[in-house]
């Protein structure tokens, strides 16, 4: 692709799951001399891959994929590992004179990435244990009051049923003594040496459900509640938190046999409908997507995106080699 510069282009997809985007950025790595850098919570762990749609080794068409498969099961990794283990990834494809293609849903590490992230109190048991226990007393919603009140912008952001990040967001509040979207601002490092060109898909919603519908079909008729099975057989498996993502926690139930494979179908349709309209209130939020009506898989939706990125690519100075 030409000299290295400050400004070389990294290409970012967005958008809701099943909405086509691995297959996007499959189309325009061939055409663009790319490779994959992914940007999905549950893919980097080795195991998780039907209940994913992790798109296997013989399915990548000869395309580098990185950050897929670099973590056991029952590791931690966050965000903040997330960044380092990407930016990385990305000076080795720039070094290769080659585009780097950023894809996947997980908002937070898109922002970790491209933002940088803030160096917030270390995490309390002690503090996370009340906040539990005050959500068991009364309500999710209520901590989310809570964050209203004591930091009304990281409330807008956060829904008032996600308890995880309504816990996480009143910790630092409380332990930092100031609000966590104040820490935010003032303590992240932006990614640099990089031109970002966002791509966003926004596929028709009964389109989607669709999709979503077969896909998930499709998931349980591959083996998704065998793969639930091999993961709970090791001897760690207690400590694997995967296993509690959007159709792997659906796949245990069935085998505890609190579900019929049938209604943990239903289930995982449902719950991934709400995360899909999750995840585009989230993106439509990142400043400069270029947003395209479809999906990624359709021909039309590939030629008008290339098209576009081939006018961004010039305007970064650069010759991609086609």
């Amino acid at each position: 692709m030409g000299t290295i510069t400050q400004n070389y282009p990294l290409l970012v997809i967005v958008g809701p799951t099943a909405a086509g985007k691995s297959a996007l950025a499959m189309a325009l790595a061939l055409r663009w001399n790319g490779e994959v850098i992914n940007c999905d919570s549950v893919q980097v762990y080795r195991g998780f891959d039907i209940g994913t749609g992790k798109v296997s080794p013989p399915a990548r068409q000869g395309i580098p994929h990185h950050l897929l498969d670099i973590v056991e099961p029952s590791q931690t990794f966050n965000a903040g590992d997330y960044r380092r283990e990407a930016i990385r990834a990305l000076y080795e494809v720039r070094e290769r004179g080659r585009l780097p293609i950023v894809v996947g849903g997980t908002g937070l590490y898109l922002r970790a990435l491209l933002l940088g992230l803030f160096e917030g109190p270390e995490r309390s048991e002690g503090v996370r244990e009340r906040l539990s226990q005050m959500a068991k007393r009364h309500s999710r919603e209520f901590l989310h009051r809570m964050l209203v009140r004591m930091d009304r912008k990281a409330a807008g952001r956060i829904h008032p049923r996600d308890t995880p990040k309504i816990i996480r967001a009143l910790e630092v509040c409380l332990l930092a003594r100031q609000p966590i979207t104040d820490m935010h601002e003032r303590g992240r490092s932006a990614l640099e040496g990089f031109h970002v060109l966002k791509v966003g898909l926004n596929p028709h919603r009964a389109q989607l459900a669709e999709r979503i519908a077969l896909r998930t079909e499709e998931m349980f008729r591959s083996g998704l509640v065998g793969e639930v099975r091999d993961m709970l057989k090791r001897r760690d498996a207690e400590r694997i938190k995967p296993l509690g993502a959007i159709g792997y926690r659906e796949a245990r139930a069935v085998l505890a046999g609190e579900l019929t494979e049938a209604e943990a179908i239903r289930r995982v349709q449902t719950a991934t409908r709400q995360y899909a309209k999750r995840q585009m209130t989230w993106f439509r939020r990142e400043k400069d997507v270029e947003w395209f009506e479809g999906f990624g898989d359709d021909a039309t939706i590939d030629r008008r995106i290339s098209d576009w990125l081939a006018g961004r690519l010039q305007d970064t100075n650069r010759k991609p080699r086609r």
